[in-house]
């Protein structure tokens, strides 16, 4: 027989996979944004280099550490259930080791070749993510994006600190993005609602429900909009063609 032409998805190594490379470019990319609010354009290569490679470092430990927390949750989830650890492809002690090597690589990395502050900044998204968000309010609080979402916003501010400033555009940033966070992911969890509601995880729209998680979504949506106007005064030129744009 013919094999089937529909393609398989791609599985990635697992110690690849627990450091949820889809997730870096993202918060790259604003760190970048940071900096560059701070430094203006262009940017010192080799610094820019050094903080990108500390802020991927980061975020691939804080992405292991957060999948050995919740392997039990990861478990219990379809969605998740055949990720790596909880499906038996990567040991705990080996993930361990990979978080830890990768954190500590992420301050070298920083500290000697941008700055102690950016590694700090690094250093507290990093727990600001597995301790606040995965640990503290994810299993406790429907709101736990509202403030987790700290954690995803800090990369502006590692940027901002990489260029020697931080400035209040890299503070209008910081908050561009965490108030766009919720409305983004509270539109994710109302796909899988029922895969949280399985697992007994209090995501806005298994304790209010639909409505109510929408109306949060337009909300957080119109701030967003609004706030994102503030940077035809953040922008260090092309303020106003920014704005128009917006």
């Amino acid at each position: 027989m013919a094999s089937s032409s529909v393609p398989r998805s791609v599985r990635l190594p697992a110690w690849l996979e627990v450091a949820k490379p889809r997730l870096i470019p993202l918060l790259l990319a604003t760190t970048v944004g940071g900096m560059a609010l701070s430094a203006g354009w262009p940017l010192d290569a080799p610094r820019l280099l050094c903080t990108l490679l500390g802020g991927a470092l980061a975020a691939a430990g804080a992405g292991v550490l957060n999948c050995l927390w919740e392997e039990e949750l990861d478990r219990r989830m379809q969605r998740t259930s055949t990720r790596a650890i909880p499906s038996g492809r990567l040991a705990h002690d080996r993930a361990f080791a990979l978080a830890i090597a990768l954190t500590v690589a992420s301050v070298l990395v920083l500290v000697w070749g941008v700055n102690p502050l950016a590694a700090s900044l690094s250093l507290l998204g990093l727990c600001s993510y597995v301790l606040l968000y995965t640990a503290l309010l994810k299993p406790r609080t429907s709101l736990n994006i509202v403030i987790g979402g700290v954690a995803g916003a800090i990369p502006p501010l590692v940027g901002a600190a990489a260029a020697g400033s931080l400035g209040w555009p890299s503070w209008w940033l910081f908050a561009l993005v965490l108030v766009w966070t919720p409305a983004h992911f509270w539109a994710l969890s109302l796909l899988l609602r029922e895969d949280y509601r399985s697992a007994g995880i209090p995501m806005l729209p298994v304790v209010s429900g639909v409505i109510s998680t929408t109306r949060a979504i337009a909300r957080y949506s119109i701030l967003t909009a609004l706030l994102s106007l503030l940077g035809i005064l953040a922008l260090p030129s092309g303020g106003w063609l920014y704005g128009l744009l917006v």
